[in-house]
Order: structure tokens, then C-alpha cells, then sequence
């Protein structure tokens, strides 16, 4: 039996240090590497607020449609969307046969075919309505969405629209008209007794007394018309002798009426014909439908 000969040193260091680094373990043999520290942010300085200016307020809505029987009289503008026909009618507040009387010139019902079987006007909850002579609507008119016109369709898909022109809803002094109460009168400043007298009010841009020539697109001066002084309701107007023109003669003008910016000739029958200016002393029809229609002052 031999004996086993006794390990040197150098084997038995060696021996413990290999059973170390196994107990340890991967991990002890080197450290992580440790992440910087990240810089700290620095935020970019703030520009100042801008100031915004706050918009205007709206101006207040003033409805020019009538809410009320008594509104709806007037002067009102009918025309088929979608094309140049139109025409203006009067609404008037007399009864008639058949609901309350309307009148419009003759060259409506060529311009608008349908006018030919309207005999009448009514105003209901529904709306406002042009009927036959048995008081059937004809049109039935109900407010747009935006409270300025009416519109009505017919079974062939065409619409029609009637605006307010100059109505009695219009008319300044009625605060149901425009919702608004009229502003209080400011106090009259004392007037010296020695103060010169004031001369007469005019109406600035009002038409003024005098022979008119009416100009039609195709000749000039083809009739004249004098524009007599009387009441400024309703002053008289007269057909001059050699009128060319049937259009006139058959719209048979009797009165005018005057006030800054219009000109009406009212016929004989009830309708009338209205003209804004178009120059000194001249005249043309608004809204421009039809033949042309223009009254030029000559003397």
C-alpha cells in the first residue's frame, strides 16, 4: 500500500481560488458600467401672450317680416328663384272677393304666369297666402330660416320668393315693427326771440314738380309725364298730349308720391310703380324687370 504524497502549496491556493469564483458567480467578476446622470433640461423662455382684439358685436337682427295681420299691407317684391322674373305687387288691407285685394301691373302675369289666377290675399298661422277667386291658395308662403323673405313650391318644383319692400311691419314710430321703443325726443334748445326765421324743410334727393320724359330702352322721350305740386301723400300726376307709349297709357298713372331716395307713381287702379334715382334729375324703375322705364326730368 503506497502512501499518497502530500499536494504542494501552489495546488491547494489554486484549488480555492477556482471553488471561489464559482460560488460567485458570474456577476463578481466585473461591475456594470454605471449610466450618466442625464443633464437637466432646460426650458426655452416663453414669448408673451399676444393680445387679441375682441371682435365687434354683431349688430342687433331687426325681423322686416310681419308677425301680424296688420303688418303684411304693403309693397312686396314676388320672382321665381333661379331666374330674373319678378314682380312687385301691392297687398292691400281692403277685403275683396276673394280674401283681401291685391294689385300688381299686367305685365306680371306674362312675367309670372302664375299670377294670372291670384284674385286675392290672406294671412293665417300657416302663413301668408295668394288665392283664387274661391279662396284657394294658389302660393302658400312660410318664413326662410333667416327671417328676411318668404318662400313657396309648387307641385312642379319651382320656388318662389316674396320680400318686403316697403310694408306697413317697415314703417318707423311702431316698436312692434322693428322691437324696438322709439327713442325719447332730446329737449328743443331755446331760440332767441330775435333769431332769424328758419327756411322750409326739403326732402334731399326727393323727386321734385315738373315735366318728365319716359325713356324705354329701345327709343327716348317717347312720353311726358307732369309731376303736379299737391299733397306729398298723394299729389297729382298727368299724361301729357302725343304719349307713344301703350305701356303707360294702359298703367294709367294719377298720382305720385315723393321722399328721399323713391320715386311711386300710383295707377289709377291701386298698384304702383317705384324708381330710385340714376343720375340728376333722373329716374329709374327698382327693381329693373320688364322693359326699361326711366323718367328723365325735362323742365
Amino acid at each position: 500500500m503506497s502512501e499518497t504524497a502530500p499536494r504542494s502549496p501552489f495546488f491547494r491556493a489554486l484549488g480555492i481560488g477556482l471553488t471561489l469564483a464559482l460560488l460567485a458567480g458570474p456577476g463578481a467578476s466585473a461591475q456594470e458600467p454605471v449610466a450618466p446622470a442625464p443633464a437637466p433640461e432646460t426650458s426655452a423662455p416663453q414669448a408673451p401672450p399676444v393680445e387679441t382684439l375682441a371682435a365687434p358685436p354683431a349688430a342687433p337682427f331687426l325681423p322686416s317680416l310681419p308677425e301680424k295681420l296688420a303688418g303684411v299691407p304693403g309693397t312686396w317684391d314676388l320672382s321665381l328663384d333661379g331666374t330674373r322674373r319678378r314682380c312687385v305687387m301691392t297687398l292691400a288691407p281692403e277685403n275683396g272677393d276673394a280674401g283681401r285685394r291685391v294689385r300688381f301691373p299686367a305685365g306680371c302675369r306674362r312675367a309670372l304666369p302664375i299670377l294670372a289666377g291670384v284674385a286675392g290675399w290672406l294671412f293665417t298661422d300657416a302663413g301668408l297666402r295668394l288665392v283664387d277667386r274661391n279662396v284657394r291658395p294658389i302660393l302658400l308662403f312660410t318664413a326662410r330660416a333667416d327671417r328676411r323673405s318668404l318662400a313657396a313650391s309648387v307641385e312642379s318644383g319651382e320656388v318662389y320668393s316674396l320680400v318686403p319692400l316697403q310694408i306697413a311691419a317697415m314703417e318707423p314710430g311702431k316698436p312692434e315693427a322693428a322691437g324696438l321703443a322709439p327713442p325719447e325726443p332730446a329737449p328743443a334748445a331755446p331760440v332767441p326771440a330775435n333769431a332769424p326765421e328758419a327756411p322750409a324743410p326739403t326732402l334731399a334727393g326727393a323727386a321734385l314738380p315738373g315735366t318728365y320724359a319716359l325713356d324705354r330702352f329701345h327709343a327716348k322721350d317717347v312720353c311726358r309725364v307732369a309731376l303736379l305740386p299737391g299733397p306729398a301723400a298723394a299729389a297729382p300726376v298727368r299724361v301729357l298730349d302725343g304719349c307713344r307709349d301703350s305701356g303707360l297709357s294702359v298703367f294709367d298713372p294719377v298720382t305720385w308720391t315723393s321722399r328721399p331716395g323713391h320715386l311711386d307713381l300710383v295707377a289709377r287702379r291701386g298698384h304702383a310703380v317705384g324708381l330710385v334715382p340714376s343720375g340728376e334729375g333722373t329716374w329709374r324703375r327698382e327693381p329693373e324687370t320688364g322693359a326699361m322705364f326711366v323718367l328723365r326730368r325735362v323742365e
